[in-house]
This record gives C-alpha cells, sequence and structure tokens, in this order.
C-alpha cells in the first residue's frame, strides 16, 4: 500500500503474509514489464529498468521471475504487453476520499472490478477530479528507524537534496520531495549509508479525514477489497486512522 499512511501499517498487519507477498511480486514484476517495454531489456542502458530491478530484488523478487519479466517486456518472449495507467476516483465512509492507481491490460475489465469492489464496499465512484484535487504528487522514501538515529540527523542528510520535511511515522521517518528530486533523495541518502525502502513517486493527501472506530472498520474493508484486485498497484486515500483507534480495532 502506498500512501504511508497509518491504515497502511494497520492493514498490512491484518492481510495474510503470502496473499501480501504475491501482490508485491506482481507489482514490481509489472513494473519491470513496463520499463523493458518503454527502455529495451538492457538495464545498463535503461535507467528506469535498472530502478526497477533493483527494488525488486531489494524486495525479494526471485532472479528468476526478473528475467523473464525483462524477457516480457521487451518482447523477447513473442508475449504482447501493453499496460495503461488509468486512475480512478471513489468516496469512502466519514468523508473519506481514495484516490485508485491501476495499471492494467484491459481497461474494461479494471473500471468493472473497481466499481464492483467500491459499491460492493461501502464506497461511491466520484467524479473525475472531485478527488484528484485533494492529493498532490510528491516523493517519498520511508527510512528505517536504527538506534540512535533521529529526525534531524535523516534531515540533514536529505536537506540539501531537495527535500522538503522529514515525518516520524512511528517505525520509520518518511522524506517527502518533489517527485523529481527522489534520485537525487536517494543518492543522498545512500551516501549518508541510511537504509531507505518505498522510495517512490506517490499521491499524498493535502488535508485528511480523522475516522473514528466504525468508520476505520469500513474504510479498511473498502481499501482492502479494491487493494486486493490485481490490476491495481496502489490505492491512495486521505483518511487518518489515530493509534487509539487502532488499538480498539485491534482489540475486537
Amino acid at each position: 500500500m502506498a500512501g504511508h499512511s497509518k491504515w497502511a501499517t494497520t492493514k498490512h498487519k491484518k492481510a495474510a503474509i503470502d496473499a501480501k507477498r504475491a501482490k508485491a511480486f506482481a507489482k514490481y514484476i509489472k513494473a519491470i514489464e513496463v520499463a523493458a517495454r518503454m527502455g529495451g531489456p538492457d538495464p545498463a542502458g535503461n535507467p528506469a529498468l535498472d530502478l526497477a530491478v533493483s527494488k525488486a530484488k531489494k524486495n525479494s523478487v526471485p532472479n528468476d521471475n526478473v528475467d523473464r519479466a525483462i524477457k516480457r517486456g521487451a518482447g523477447l518472449t513473442g508475449e504482447t504487453i501493453d499496460y495503461t495507467e488509468i486512475m480512478y476516483e471513489a468516496r469512502g465512509p466519514q468523508g473519506t476520499a481514495l484516490y485508485i492507481e491501476c495499471l492494467t491490460d484491459n481497461r474494461n475489465r479494471a473500471a468493472a472490478e473497481v466499481r464492483t469492489a467500491v459499491t460492493r464496499n461501502g464506497g461511491t465512484m466520484a467524479d473525475s477530479g472531485s478527488v484528484a484535487f485533494l492529493f498532490e504528487r510528491k516523493g517519498v522514501a520511508e527510512v528505517a528507524k536504527t538506534e540512535g538515529l533521529t529526525e534531524d540527523d535523516v534531515l540533514m542528510a536529505v536537506l540539501d537534496a531537495g527535500a522538503e520535511e522529514v515525518i516520524d511515522d512511528g517505525e520509520i521517518f518518511t522524506v517527502v520531495s518533489e517527485a523529481t528530486d527522489l534520485p537525487a533523495i536517494r543518492k543522498a541518502l545512500e551516501e549518508a549509508e541510511l537504509e531507505y525502502n518505498n522510495d517512490d513517486p506517490v499521491f499524498r493527501p493535502t488535508m485528511q479525514v480523522d475516522l473514528d472506530a466504525e468508520g476505520a472498520k469500513k474504510f479498511l474493508k473498502l481499501a482492502d477489497a479494491i487493494e486486493e484486485l490485481d490490476d491495481v498497484q496502489n490505492v491512495y486515500s486521505n483518511a487518518d486512522i489515530s493509534e487509539a483507534v487502532m488499538a480498539e480495532l485491534e482489540a475486537e
């Protein structure tokens, strides 16, 4: 789940490990296929592919899967890989907004499955543009917390690379920048020898909506149903579930 919000952490704790792993693998494989199709099969001459492969391997995608994805994307297996990126907008409980990013080879299937998942789980599809304006495109990198590492330490490492802010998000520090500054942020983190992950452009909400326990329960059910769809790459939302509400949910 890319949205890097508290409810994502809750969702992942509740998810089945195998299902989450398979979904994550599929996401990385698609990114490799798209990059190979756009720029060819050689990572040395295709920066987007090099980055996609690096992320896949960093997240334990087997080398055989990576190699097959490169060949498929580059057209070396005779298969045609042609994905379209589509954004869908939806409304959830208590005024929450969901911005749904799909990467699909069948636009009609993606639209039908997203609509079904939303409407069957208490949400409503929204008109184009009615949700999008609530989000802004940003670069985000998640830095692992280690003993003695402070928010100021991370900020000092990435400030000159274009970082706008560093947020203490519990188990991680979240570095926020313009999406175009992400390569410089990655380089700065590597030079500072700081371990990081989920270093991607994302849609961050400009304002958040606090949910109570009942709203949070409905929202998590809706978000889970959408994210489980094969064509869905990311689900972004302005929902904010407090630690107290999360504790209440986990106690049930």
